[in-house]
């Protein structure tokens, strides 16, 4: 029934600002644009890898659903010390990689908008490593 996660979406107040944060910091890669009629770009979708995606919508920041729980997206990396390392020196702020107790390698990054991203690497001794294909 349900395979994998499709996509996160973001609304986010700087839409340019947000490309150039995923895009060109996080290094993802552009997959299609949202535009409208007169061809104003006003969303569009990231490829993170496999058949996973981040969109990005032009908006207000208030336009979130009422009581919404979200905390943070996982996002996994090959690994944690080199993706920290190219990351500072792409100017993002980003947290010391520490073992989470999953027994995984958590790093974190706050996009300009504020929502928090948990870089993610798995070891052998990871809780998921049982469930990962």
């Amino acid at each position: 029934m349900i395979t994998g996660m499709a996509h996160a979406c973001f609304t986010v107040s700087d839409l340019d600002q947000s490309i150039h944060f995923y895009q060109d910091l996080l290094g993802l890669k552009p997959a299609f644009d949202f535009r409208r009629e007169d061809g104003t770009r006003f969303g569009l979708y990231l490829h993170l890898g496999g058949r996973s995606f981040i969109e990005l919508f032009q908006g207000q920041l208030g336009e979130r659903a009422e009581g919404q729980s979200y905390r943070h997206i996982c996002l996994e990396v090959d690994d944690i010390e080199s993706t920290v390392a190219t990351l500072r020196e792409r100017g993002v702020e980003v947290s010391d990689p520490k073992l989470g107790g999953d027994q995984s390698w958590q790093a974190w990054i706050t996009d300009p908008d504020g929502n928090r991203i948990e870089l993610h690497a798995y070891t052998t001794q990871s809780w998921q490593a049982p469930h990962l294909e």
